[in-house]
């Protein structure tokens, strides 16, 4: 057995599972959502996806890992990518607004970050995500920092699981 299903076997004797809740808010309020994905690599879609009857809420999912992708399935601006980078609040807001109006959802959830072990830098170190919600009426972006030394595959479902979270929180301040 490996540890994400240690992991979810915990939250579920926890009782806490984000995914469920915002699944069950979407339900309730027959609502959609849109995902796109960078560093997570589909581990937010696979997440949201592993609830029975998210088909009725999900629309679509992207996995937008290289610059191309974000500009052409997301709008993302060339200037943005080349003035803050790929890994910026002003990307993860692009991308989400992009994704809200391709897609045509009620909500939207976008991540964009550096999983490592490769490619951070000082200003920009291993384990720095942007994690940005949006409906068509609000938009939050978060930003998170994971310890550098965790392998890849842990901070990439660190940050889907935040992800996730972040997602159920902004959907239960949404629809009270």
């Amino acid at each position: 057995m490996n540890i994400f299903y240690y992991i979810k076997l915990i939250q579920l004797l926890l009782n806490k599972n984000p995914e469920k809740e915002a699944g069950n808010i979407l339900i309730r309020k027959n609502m959609t959502l849109s995902s796109a994905e960078s560093c997570t690599g589909g581990l937010v879609s696979s997440l949201l996806t592993d609830i029975s009857g998210s088909s009725s809420y999900i629309k679509s999912n992207f996995v937008t890992y290289a610059n191309e992708a974000k500009m052409k399935y997301l709008n993302v601006s060339e200037n943005t990518l080349k003035n803050y980078g790929a890994v910026s609040e002003q990307t993860a807001s692009e991308m989400v607004a992009g994704l809200l109006k391709e897609t045509n959802t009620d909500y939207a959830i976008a991540t964009t970050g550096i999983a490592g072990p490769s490619g951070g830098t000082e200003e920009k170190p291993v384990g720095l995500v942007y994690i940005a919600i949006a409906s068509k009426d609000r938009m939050t972006v978060h930003k998170y920092l994971a310890n550098k030394n965790y392998p890849r595959v842990l901070i990439k479902y660190m940050f889907a699981k935040k992800a996730v979270k972040l997602l159920a929180e902004f959907l239960r301040e949404e629809n009270q």
